[in-house]
């Protein structure tokens, strides 16, 4: 059975940024106890003419260039998204249509700021099989429309953008594994409620979450899903050389890095300017990291994120 492997990446931000110092002036917060709480600083809001799709385009595109594949090589698309254009067709198929792939399966995937990693991994299932040969993988939100923006514990935390991969087999990893898990009766804990229901929006179609709640379980799950992902494979800590986690909020970043022993200088973070951008946060920061050379081929690379659900997941992979 042949492995997968990424030859490509690329990531797009919305043109707007938004401050803590815009948010200050019209909320009852500071720039103060947002970094201090979060470590974010500004975050990166779509346009109203802007949907998922379009954040999702533009991230592919730079992908298929990095990795100098074009349509006709794609033969899967999935994307991990919480804000889809519509509710149905999926986001994958209006982006499959978009970039002109005329093959293959196209669907996407829903945990939240865990998508990319479960979308990664299926993407890592799919090209092992054989069943496909190069697909895209991407992860998009615009998160900023799921907000509300006068509920200071919730609208400072999150931003909009989307990341993306390409992923062909390889004879060598690679992503060596992935350890995907959900726990649903923790649903309560970060969610959004609402639905649609004949025409009318039921329950709140804005982000509720017990902060105190989804720090505690991210900080211990995290720990847990890196270190199952490094003993899998007869690793540590110590031997990775970059630690791409979901960005969502410094403090954790830095507790699971410290738990896992791993030195902060080896941790790619880019939730000071990004924010939490969901199941985009983690295609984000490997894209920069990979752009800026600190990502060099041969590089052990540990990805992890958690989200609603709650779901979390770990993958481990050789540059």
């Amino acid at each position: 059975m042949p492995y997968s492997k990424i030859i490509g990446t690329g990531s797009y931000l919305p043109e707007r940024v938004v401050t803590n110092q815009e948010l200050q002036a019209r909320i009852e917060t500071s720039d103060d106890w947002i970094v201090s709480r979060t470590g974010i600083e500004a975050r990166h809001v779509a346009a109203e003419t802007e949907m998922t799709s379009d954040l999702a385009f533009q991230a592919a595109q730079r992908a298929m260039q990095a990795a100098n594949v074009s349509a006709d090589d794609i033969d899967l698309i999935i994307v991990a998204t919480t804000t889809p254009d519509m509710i149905f067709p999926s986001t994958a198929c209006l982006l499959q249509a978009r970039l002109g792939v005329k093959r293959g399966a196209a669907f996407d995937v829903q945990a939240v700021c865990t998508g990319f990693i479960y979308a990664l991994a299926t993407a890592d299932k799919f090209i092992a099989s054989g069943a496909h040969k190069c697909a895209l993988v991407v992860g998009a939100e615009v998160f900023s429309r799921l907000l509300d923006w006068t509920d200071r514990r919730t609208c400072v935390l999150f931003g909009d953008g989307a990341g993306a991969v390409i992923v062909k087999a390889s004879e060598a990893p690679g992503i060596y594994s992935s350890h995907l898990h959900a726990d649903g009766s923790l649903s309560h804990i970060l969610r959004v409620s609402g639905n649609v229901h004949r025409g009318q929006v039921r329950g709140s179609p804005f982000v509720e979450m017990d902060g105190p709640a989804v720090f505690k379980l991210a900080v211990r799950v995290l720990d847990e899903c890196s270190r199952e992902a490094l003993e899998h494979n007869g690793f540590t800590g110590k031997d990775l050389d970059w630690f791409v986690p979901h960005q969502a909020n410094l403090r954790i970043i830095n507790a699971t890095a410290d738990k896992m022993g791993v030195p902060r200088e080896r941790v790619v973070t880019t939730v000071a300017r990004h924010g939490n951008t969901s199941a985009a946060s983690v295609p984000l920061a490997l894209d920069k990291a990979v752009r800026d050379a600190r990502i060099q081929p041969g590089h052990l690379v540990l990805l992890e994120g958690v989200g609603g659900g709650m779901t979390w997941g770990s993958i481990l992979l050789r540059w």
